[in-house]
């Protein structure tokens, strides 16, 4: 079964409202998820756009050492690396190499780019991965390579004129 995620403030498929873009406020959406596999230890969230003029994807929120007894996260999460409070996690590196570097950085994408796909993928994984607050996208993805137990994924759209 894979893991339902989702948000009030977008649908599936559709715009990422500008409110949690880099051209609004540029905070995180809530998100809710279900059927986490049992046998989870730890979630693992990954935001990223592969529609980035980049070589890789554009990293927007890497958030991992999340309790799998969690469900949800509220909109705004904080931005540092150790988050105690609305629930505890780490936060690690984005693609940004100046202003905020961790927590969660909105759509930004190049004016005339067309539409951008902001893929946020939520992993069951069944073990503490062990990673220190900070790590980038690639440790975190090598470190649960071969524990994921199942994934869920909600993607948003986002364009500038």
């Amino acid at each position: 079964m894979t893991i339902q995620i989702s948000s009030t403030a977008f649908a599936n498929g559709a715009a990422i409202p500008r409110r949690f873009t880099g051209d609004g406020e540029d905070v995180s959406p809530d998100l809710r998820w279900e059927d986490v596999p049992e046998g989870s230890v730890e979630l693992v969230l990954i935001c990223d756009d592969p529609d980035a003029p980049t070589t890789q994807p554009w990293v927007h929120w890497v958030l991992y050492h999340l309790p799998a007894s969690v469900s949800e996260l509220p909109e705004g999460m904080p931005t540092a690396t150790r988050i105690e409070l609305p629930v505890q996690a780490f936060q690690g590196r984005n693609s940004w190499t100046s202003g905020r570097t961790t927590g969660y950085r909105g759509p930004a994408p190049p004016a005339r780019h067309g539409v951008h796909h902001y893929h946020f993928k939520l992993y069951a994984v069944d073990c503490d991965l062990g990673l220190h607050p900070g790590v980038d996208k690639a440790a975190v993805e090598y470190a649960m390579r071969d524990h994921i137990l199942d994934r869920g994924e909600l993607i948003g759209t986002y364009q500038r004129p």
